[in-house]
């Protein structure tokens, strides 16, 4: 199968498209413009999740909680490598902390640690990023588990235990 554009959408290129030769002296003679550096790797400009985020409420009520130190927050999304909370006074951007997640009714929990990697806003409504690290034992795989039974349960279509384990896997889609 091949396409060509229709003739109307062709640019003709000629020499008076081609950029003069003195412009292309002084573009060179010019200082170049470097780009900011990146921030540094502990502590990102904005968070940068690799997978698809889930929002962490079934039915409009909280259905995913975060212990971190004395707080039990419900969580605003999910995902196998972050996850968003409330803003916690105590954590500042770049602190790197402990936590406990549970499902709403479900005995066990994934415990791992996780870094501050984003906030959002800085009045009551404002949230934090953060960017899981490290999880205790088989957590990972637990969690995998926990978003795939949650993609499932959330679904409008019939879906799959196989596809549902490809939207977790998968890169974000907004």
């Amino acid at each position: 199968m091949s396409f060509s554009f229709p003739v109307s959408l062709s640019i003709p290129f000629s020499r008076s498209n081609q950029m003069s030769e003195a412009a292309a002296a002084a573009a060179q003679q010019a200082p170049a413009v470097s780009p900011p550096p990146p921030p540094p790797p502990e502590v990102d400009a904005g968070e940068r999740r690799l997978n698809q985020r889930f929002v962490a409420q079934r039915q409009g009520e909280a259905c995913f909680w975060a212990l971190v130190g004395n707080h039990r927050v419900a969580l605003n999304d999910l995902s196998i490598t972050g996850f968003s909370l409330p803003l916690l006074p105590d954590y500042p951007l770049g602190t790197q902390f402990d936590f406990t997640l549970q499902r709403d009714g479900i005995p066990d929990a994934v415990r791992g640690r996780a870094q501050i990697v984003n906030q959002l806003g800085k009045d009551a409504s404002a949230k934090l990023g953060c960017r899981i690290i490290q999880f205790n034992g088989d957590d990972a795989e637990r969690l995998k588990e926990w978003l795939v039974t949650h993609v499932i349960c959330s679904a409008t279509v019939r879906i799959t235990e196989k596809d549902a384990a490809a939207i977790v896997a998968g890169r974000p889609l907004i």
